[in-house]
């Protein structure tokens, strides 16, 4: 089957890998892993590093694919880019749609507390993440998971039910489309500073989701001793002083800085200071707590 796709070029060299002719790849990320091997194998002028899909729509009708492909393709993919291979177009999204349609799926599903989480083989259409369901895998969420951790274990399901959606369309045996359920709607939006601010007066295993969905990148941040504190390992306890009100800090005898949340206390662990691009383990963190109590 003749495959026109965009998105991370490893799968690409999959789908070409299981017998499909890649005719044309747009790449969403400059030097991301596998280009230079895609690029070998397509040739430059079939490869295309972060195009604008609306300028691309000839070319890539003019390479005749049977079926649109996206991986990581992080926007939407305009009708005249779906429309150009007689097949249609289909993508992969990291969440079990439709719950957490949009950019950041595996911040949405550790911050609600979601159990599970997968990934959904789709139609692509014109709004964001509201094609037709053609399949889904399914993975439990561990709850020490950041988001980054998350999407690495989502990784591999995806590839494999874009594979197998793909060699479904080749056999002329498409998956049957399932509308998604409106009612049952989320949306994932990339996380605002607004959100990422840590709010202490809400309950401290709230606020460990929050810093474990934004981990790494962009991080949940709040302000000690006068910096601004990127936080990205925390851990909820009981062992809090009462006497500490929603937002105040101490160290505890063990040497681990503590911070009361709305009904307990959260355990500093881990951070960073961006602006100085400095990383704090537990005990910067304490010296930082001790300096804002001076």
């Amino acid at each position: 089957m003749r495959i026109a796709f965009v998105g991370l070029p490893l799968a690409a060299l999959l789908l070409a890998r299981d017998g499909h002719t890649i005719v044309w790849a747009g790449l969403c990320r400059r030097g991301a892993i596998g280009t230079r091997r895609l690029t070998k194998l397509l040739g430059e002028e079939r490869v295309a590093i972060v195009p604008d899909l609306a300028e691309s729509a000839r070319a890539i009708r003019a390479a005749e694919p049977d079926l649109v492909v996206s991986w990581f393709w992080t926007k939407n993919v305009p009708r005249a880019v779906r429309e150009a291979a007689p097949l249609g177009a289909i993508g992969v999204h990291p969440s079990l749609l439709p719950r957490h349609r949009g950019p950041d799926p595996t911040f949405w599903a550790i911050d609600a507390g979601d159990r599970e989480t997968g990934v959904t083989a789709h139609v692509l259409d014109d709004d964001y993440d509201t094609g037709a369901i053609l399949g889904q895998r399914r993975l439990a969420i561990d709850p020490e998971w950041s988001a980054w951790r998350l999407a690495k274990r989502l990784d591999r399901p995806s590839l494999a039910l874009l594979r197998e959606t793909a060699l479904a369309y080749a056999r002329g045996e498409p998956p049957a489309p399932r509308a998604q359920d409106e009612a049952l709607a989320t949306d994932a939006p990339a996380p605002e500073d607004e959100l990422l601010e840590i709010r202490w007066s809400e309950p401290a295993a709230a606020i460990a989701r929050r810093v474990r969905a934004a981990s790494p990148w962009p991080g949940a941040f709040t302000e000690i001793a006068g910096a601004v504190v990127t936080l990205t390992r925390v851990r909820t306890t009981s062992d809090v002083p009462r006497a500490l009100e929603p937002g105040e800090a101490c160290v505890r005898g063990d040497g681990v800085a503590i911070v009361r949340a709305g009904d307990g206390g959260v355990e500093l662990l881990a951070g960073r200071i961006d602006d100085d691009e400095r990383e704090l383990d537990a005990d910067a963190l304490a010296e930082l707590v001790r300096a804002s109590a001076r």
